[in-house]
């Protein structure tokens, strides 16, 4: 494990350097080129220079880079990425006027951060594909040794294993507890304290996966790692898990069957306010759009440009949700969904649902409150009736608005759901989305969507 503590901090070094690099070059090119810069002296220079680099550095020390973490996303990685330079934004603006350098310089420290901010999410993405790269190879690997015999852990096997760019290697797997038990007592009777050689025999991490009546297996095995300085997880066997979320009345921990960070006010309000500001931009794109749209419309297919439905929202409360109409006018619309091959589709409207299009108007319900950017997609009444009585879970998906994309939809369920256990998914993940919720995984959301523009998704129809 020392071996890989130290390659990973070697990688947030040497990423860490390309940072400063980095805002070296663009204070370079800002100082040096830039023809708003020379006028100043050379004091000025140095102590603009000695001063923004003070502040990333205090700013690498509280978002520093998260890439060397091995299953990060990329949510995580905007979010720290952005956080850091709008800290080093600010501080170097503070330090500057502190030391009463004279200059104005407020828009221009707003231009070297929006600069700033692109090189590094474009550096980020080239790092992390790097690092893939080299774990896939076998670098950077870590070791880990299972312990049972259960689904539970054979689904943290295959989660590590499953993606060689994770860089996780099994060493060993115990399935019963008892053999694992006796054979690290019998190492550590016949030979000399060695944790280097024993904790290489387990690797860095050990997963244990047994009842939780089994309270001396876990507690031994947990201090036989602890002792040789390896990471201990402890897995509930399939049987003993239930579907409830950890919360806290004061210190006393207790679960509930839903929680999540939009129940608290100011959250709800970040998301409003973003909500308010990207659908007035989306609206104004549509309204440029709006004639071609209108006209195609009108020349395929005779009826309104607008295909109004009553579906479900917050609070299992209708609203009337917008679209442009997609398909020729029809008595099946309120009940069947759309198919790969529907001949109610004409096809300009075909082109609009696999570019995303048709969904424009919805942003005005985004503008009314009725939606959010971001949240489970609304379904039409029918579905919500057949639904809620097959899923158990399916209503919890409307403690918050719907949106006009999701986190169900941009990992892989959308579209027509033939099957119970597509639904069963998109449910599934519409929770995750509520229970985990956060503006940088709304942004993530909208920037997986935005690609589906460029990117046909096969379940777009």
């Amino acid at each position: 494990m020392r071996n890989n503590n130290q390659t990973n901090r070697l990688i947030k070094w040497v990423v860490t350097a390309i940072d400063f690099a980095i805002l070296w070059c663009i204070l370079w090119i800002a100082i040096d080129l830039l023809p708003a810069f020379e006028r100043w002296d050379e004091e000025k220079r140095v102590t603009f220079w000695l001063l923004c680099t003070l502040s990333l550095l205090l700013s690498e020390t509280r978002f520093g880079t998260y890439i060397h973490l091995r299953q990060v996303s990329a949510g995580d990685i905007l979010k720290r990425t952005t956080m850091l330079v709008a800290t080093y934004t600010l501080l170097s603006y503070l330090l500057l006027r502190a030391a009463h350098f004279m200059a104005r310089i407020g828009w221009r420290f707003l231009m070297i951060g929006i600069c700033l901010l692109v090189v590094l999410l474009l550096v980020r993405i080239v790092e992390r594909w790097i690092l893939k790269r080299l774990r896939r190879a076998g670098y950077n690997t870590r070791h880990v040794t299972l312990v049972g015999n259960d689904d539970a852990l054979q689904k943290i096997r295959d989660k590590l294993t499953g993606n060689p760019t994770y860089g996780y290697r099994i060493n060993n797997h115990y399935e019963k507890a008892e053999d694992f038990v006796n054979l690290q007592f019998t190492i550590h009777n016949s030979q000399s304290t060695n944790n280097d050689s024993q904790r290489s025999s387990l690797g860095d991490e050990l997963y244990l996966c047994v009842p939780r009546s089994e309270r001396q297996v876990i507690t031994s095995i947990s201090q036989l790692c602890d002792k040789r300085m390896i990471k201990f997880y402890y897995v509930p066997p399939a049987n003993e898990s239930f579907n409830m979320q950890s919360v806290f009345i004061d210190d006393i921990e207790v679960f509930a069957s839903y929680a999540s960070p939009l129940e608290e006010p100011l959250n709800r309000l970040l998301k409003r306010i973003f909500d308010i500001v990207v659908s007035v931009i989306a609206l104004t794109f549509t309204a440029l759009l709006l004639p071609v749209v209108a006209i195609a419309i009108k020349v395929q297919s005779p009826g309104p440009l607008l295909f109004r439905q009553r579906r479900t929202g917050m609070d299992g409360k209708d609203f009337w949700c917008l679209k442009f109409r997609s398909m020729h006018v029809n008595a099946d619309s309120d009940r069947v969904q759309a198919t790969k091959d529907d001949p109610r589709k004409f096809p300009f409207g075909n082109l609009m649902r696999k570019t995303n299009i048709d969904e424009l108007p919805q942003f005005w319900n985004v503008l009314r409150g009725d939606m959010s950017i971001v949240g489970p997609r609304p379904h039409m009444l029918a579905h919500t009736e057949q639904y809620s009585a097959l899923i158990g879970r399916y209503m919890v998906r409307h403690f918050v608005k719907p949106g006009v994309t999701g986190w169900a939809q941009v990992t892989g369920f959308r579209g027509e759901t033939r099957e119970l256990w597509q639904m069963e998914g998109r449910v599934e993940r519409d929770i995750y989305y509520i229970q985990h919720w956060s503006i940088w995984l709304d942004l993530r959301i909208i920037w997986m969507t935005v690609k589906t523009i460029f990117k046909t998704d096969k379940n777009a129809y």
